[in-house]
């Protein structure tokens, strides 16, 4: 999506009239600090103080608290609460966030307001708390309901129908005369996202995950399970055939498919830096799509606007989160995708090149004229920081732990160095400044260091730095001495394979998110820094400037954009990978064995053919063929 049709988007949903009727909840965070328990006199045990206490709109209230932070003006509610607390306090959040409240009903009798208290103790949200789930809604409550919608569909763009709960607003009742009002209104949209009764609710558009379309189409599956793209694709025309209605079925991390009589379209999934919560992203995503369609736009490009706006909330933690409209465009400017996932986690599905080690992902043309190649340097080419992770790593786990760090019990360790292997496995090929960053930011979640005592990226980057530099300077002194030689810190081939890319007239550039005088000392070192001239590039220093993006602008501007396939890049990093295919040019993953120097890599193979990799080769041991397969091996000698 161009970002001149995202703020179109965004500049015209404002105007769009919404209405939804569903199971509106509540959403109560409760923080527990135990520092503060004591035993209770009554009960001989120990108290659980709530620290602070924080409330949030669920269920098809969190669908209209979304709509509502992207800047719709209109939207109207039709629901009911109890006659508590919580039913006040849920009416409060609304008419603060600029919600129309006035058709939600109080049922006084044999009716609680849905509540979902989850208390948390430090970071872990512990059993849930449930009120509403022996609701009974009364047929006169259906009825005046029913009667408020009716008197109003005409004057709003969209109705959406949430369903969340077997004890909510949806009984026998209520939904034949729902289905009344559909079909009277029939030139209207009506989107339903129905856990029970999607089958029910006829004549509608309908939202669904992967797992509840393919339960639909009689598959056995649980939450937990994974739903494969051929599964998914075989349900979306099933159901299409039997609802005759267009469809949005989520998949997660995997993006999401959306089908109307146009035939089938996927929107990728995005890939997401930060941790995440997904408790409430379908409705993020709903609310997205639907305000969208409100709008007039197609089902695919509501079923993209959606997928932004869940992104951003899913980094939101502990809360059922909204989007705004800048959050909005920060993410969908530039976003990054996950290509081809079940190829991705499955190596069984690999097509190669002939009888090669050459992973096919997407078809080159047959006309292929490689005349810039970039090349990431750690792990692409050099080695010789081969092993920084196991530097990071620890060094990372030291700084969150803080004082804590020898007496911190196995639970807390294994916590604290799962994120952290997780930090370092999405950011891989990110400079090190930004990783640093994020620390810092995992150091203020976990809050085992004091605030004043919580250094900036720069204070950590030095501390990782000092580390790795020690190890880098012995190997180093190694080669200086003859004790190592350069085909021992390069992937199998890579100098070679450079060398035959310069000696055929191709421009060659190296880039690397490691401080930009220490790559081009580095690559000194190990012999290969004149075949690069003076483009080499590294990070600078600056935390707002992303070396390798740099590199790739600046290519663009000297060939100009309509050349970019002209371009190829060779990374083991998802960064370089990800940057060159949004700009059009060819990628190659190189899903390099550092430690062995050649073999392949799963895990970065993985990561290589999600960040949009073109093939993924293992090190280029068989240089020749991938030479042929670049269509190189005709270019003549003169420099470009």
């Amino acid at each position: 999506m161009k970002p001149a049709l995202l703020n179109e988007i965004i500049e015209k949903i404002k105007s769009v009239r919404i209405a939804i009727i569903g199971d509106f909840c509540l959403d109560a965070y409760w923080f527990i600090d135990e520092s503060k328990s004591e035993i209770s006199i009554e009960t001989g045990h120990p108290t659980r103080p709530v620290h602070r206490q924080k409330y949030s709109l669920g269920g098809a209230g969190n669908v209209a608290g979304n709509l509502a932070a992207m800047g719709v003006k209109d939207i109207r509610v039709f629901g009911v609460t109890g006659s508590d607390p919580f039913g006040e306090e849920m009416i409060s959040i609304m008419k603060r966030t600029g919600i129309n409240t006035h058709n939600m009903l109080v049922q006084a009798e044999n009716w609680s307001t849905h509540v979902y208290i989850k208390p948390v103790a430090g970071e872990i949200e512990q059993s849930r708390i449930d009120f509403g789930n022996f609701n009974s809604l009364s047929d006169q409550t259906a009825d005046t309901l029913i009667e408020n919608l009716c008197r109003e569909a005409s004057e709003v763009d969209l109705v959406i129908i949430n369903q969340q709960v077997m004890s909510g607003i949806h009984t026998l009742h209520l939904r034949e005369k729902l289905v009344d009002v559909i079909a009277r209104f029939n030139e209207k949209v009506f989107i339903a996202d129905s856990r029970h009764f999607t089958d029910f609710y006829r004549g509608t558009y309908r939202k669904m995950n992967d797992v509840e379309a393919v339960r639909l189409c009689g598959l056995q599956k649980v939450t937990e399970d994974v739903v494969s793209y051929k599964e998914v694709i075989d349900a979306a025309e099933k159901l299409f055939e039997r609802f005759r209605k267009p469809l949005l079925i989520t998949r997660g991390s995997r993006g999401s498919i959306v089908t109307d009589d146009k035939g089938i379209s996927e929107i990728a999934g995005l890939m997401i830096m930060a941790q995440t919560d997904t408790v409430g992203a379908g409705d993020s995503y709903l609310a997205g799509a639907s305000a969208a369609l409100a709008a007039g736009y197609t089902l695919e490009t509501a079923g993209e606007f959606g997928s932004f706006v869940a992104g951003v909330t899913v980094q939101k933690l502990f809360q059922t989160g909204t989007a705004t409209p800048e959050e909005i465009l920060t993410i969908g400017s530039d976003p990054d995708y996950i290509y081809n996932p079940e190829l991705a986690e499955d190596a069984r599905q690999a097509k190669y090149h002939g009888r090669s080690e050459i992973e096919i992902i997407n078809k080159w043309p047959d006309n292929l004229n490689i005349r810039y190649a970039i090349f990431d340097n750690d792990g692409t080419v050099s080695t010789l920081r081969e092993g920084w992770e196991h530097i990071m790593a620890p060094m990372m786990v030291k700084a969150i732990l803080g004082p804590n760090y020898l007496e911190a019990d196995e639970s807390t360790l294994k916590k604290v160095s799962s994120r952290v292997d997780e930090l370092i496995d999405k950011t891989t090929g990110v400079q090190t400044l930004m990783q640093m960053k994020m620390l810092a930011g995992l150091i203020m979640e976990f809050g085992f260091v004091p605030e004043d005592q919580i250094l900036d990226e720069y204070g950590y980057k030095e501390i990782y730095n000092n580390d790795l530099m020690q190890m880098v300077r012995q190997r180093e002194e190694k080669l200086r001495n003859g004790e190592l030689l350069p085909e021992d810190l390069t992937i199998k081939n890579a100098i070679l394979f450079i060398k035959t890319l310069y000696d055929r007239g191709i421009k060659l550039y190296l880039t690397s998110g490691t401080d930009e005088e220490d790559v081009r000392h580095e690559a000194n070192a190990l012999g290969y820094d004149h075949f690069f001239e003076d483009r080499i590039y590294g990070s600078v220093g600056d935390i707002n400037k992303e070396a390798k993006r740099i590199v790739l602008d600046r290519i663009l501007d000297s060939i100009g954009e309509s050349e970019a396939g002209s371009i190829v890049t060779f990374g083991d990093g998802p960064v370089e990978i990800r940057e060159t295919r949004k700009r059009g040019g060819n990628t190659v993953g190189i899903a390099s064995n550092e430690l062995r120097r050649y073999g392949l890599n799963q895990a970065k193979r993985t990561r290589l053919i999600k960040a949009g990799a073109d093939i993924v080769v293992p090190d280029f041991s068989q240089s020749e063929v991938l030479l042929e397969f670049l269509n190189c091996k005709a270019h003549a000698s003169s420099q470009v």
